[in-house]
């Protein structure tokens, strides 16, 4: 269903959305009663008040509004667009995953190929102000997972998401991005080409109408969807308090999965990871940690491949004196015996390189 000559079906069910103080768990209750969308609006006022507000009964019965019908016609110049589909719960196609969820969406606008939904799935998520290190994990992770076969879903955020998406763009199991506006907004607006690129290869996922701006209170909500897709959840960065712990709590009510890397000790991003393995989340050191967990992937071997630049003797000497817990320059002058001027050169070097990470207050850490 829900291509343009389906659209006598597709319309009740984005008028039930439309239709002021109905959501998904509103709208649930009346389809378990009335059966579709079209034996909704067909019910009486007296059949309605007996399961919601009068307020929200007399918004049933009244007939469409200007708003409506905008809102309708939108979206149908939005589905005649190559790659562009809705399924709703009556749909074949309709991600079997979600089905298995407390609260799955009534309906998904998608873009992209919507194949990847029923694939087993690898949900990676983590800080938006990542460190270099936390992207290189992700981005390596994810491909690694995709080139298994396994689809990568985050939520198209800036740092571990977006590392996510691209690592599982380059493998076989593509990427899935659950974002939390209208998915014919561009938000965050620095990920254009990133979203244009999954709408190519991967695939767009949202719940929300056309036109719904970025609101605070989307976005914890559309992490139910990120870990209800996906078979685990992966968190590479994650704060104290942070979004990524909320999509692992909800993880574990779905009861998917929840898997963590580690980090250094003193790195506030790696307090999240470190409380979810306290409580039993897997601790992931390798992608073979992951696929363990997808049960026809337990004998595949690691694909992640360093990529380290030959290093001379100098910038050995250098590594070697780093360690993977912040050090300051004056000590690192001291132990590897070069001269500050020397060493601050190659400390830009090797950070150039993408193999150490600078910290404030002059210190410095290994990345690999």
């Amino acid at each position: 269903m829900s291509q343009l000559d389906d659209v006598a079906q597709l319309r009740p069910w984005l008028r039930l959305l439309q239709t002021e103080g109905v959501g998904n768990q509103t709208g649930r209750v009346l389809l378990t009663a009335f059966g579709m969308p079209e034996a909704i609006f067909s019910a009486s006022y007296a059949q309605l008040t007996a399961l919601v507000s009068p307020r929200v009964a007399r918004a049933l019965v009244q007939p469409p509004s200007a708003a409506q019908q905008n809102q309708f016609e939108r979206t149908l110049v939005w589905l005649a667009q190559p790659g562009h589909r809705i399924v709703t719960l009556a749909d074949a196609d309709y991600p079997p995953a979600l089905l298995q969820i407390a609260d799955p969406p009534l309906l998904l606008y998608l873009k992209g190929r919507a194949e990847l939904l029923p694939l087993s799935a690898l949900a990676v998520v983590g800080s938006r102000n990542a460190t270099i290190q936390g992207v290189l994990n992700a981005e390596r992770f994810s491909e690694a997972v995709s080139r298994a076969g396994i689809s990568v879903i985050s939520g198209l955020a800036l740092g571990i998401d977006a590392a996510a998406h691209r690592g599982g763009l380059r493998g076989s199991g593509a990427s899935v991005a659950v974002i939390g506006t209208g998915i014919d907004i561009d938000y965050p607006a620095s990920n254009r080409s990133l979203a244009r690129q999954l709408a190519q290869e991967g695939c767009i996922v949202s719940e929300y109408q056309l036109g719904t701006p970025p609101q605070a209170g989307n976005f914890p909500r559309r992490n139910r969807l990120i870990s209800g897709l996906a078979h685990a959840v992966l968190v590479v960065e994650a704060a104290a308090r942070s979004g990524s712990l909320i999509t692992a709590n909800i993880a574990l009510e779905q009861g998917r999965d929840v898997m963590a890397i580690p980090g250094s000790i003193h790195s506030p991003l790696s307090k999240g990871c470190h409380f979810l393995i306290k409580q039993g989340a897997k601790l992931v050191e390798s992608v073979d940690d992951i696929l363990q967990e997808f049960q026809r992937f337990q004998s595949a071997p690691s694909t992640l491949t360093p990529a380290h630049p030959l290093l001379d003797q100098t910038g050995k000497r250098v590594m070697q004196a780093l360690g993977f817990d912040p050090v300051d320059a004056d000590s690192l002058s001291q132990s590897s015996g070069l001269a500050p001027a020397q060493l601050h050169a190659q400390l830009l070097q090797l950070e150039l390189d993408g193999l150490i990470e600078s910290l404030p207050g002059a210190r410095y850490r290994r990345l690999d």
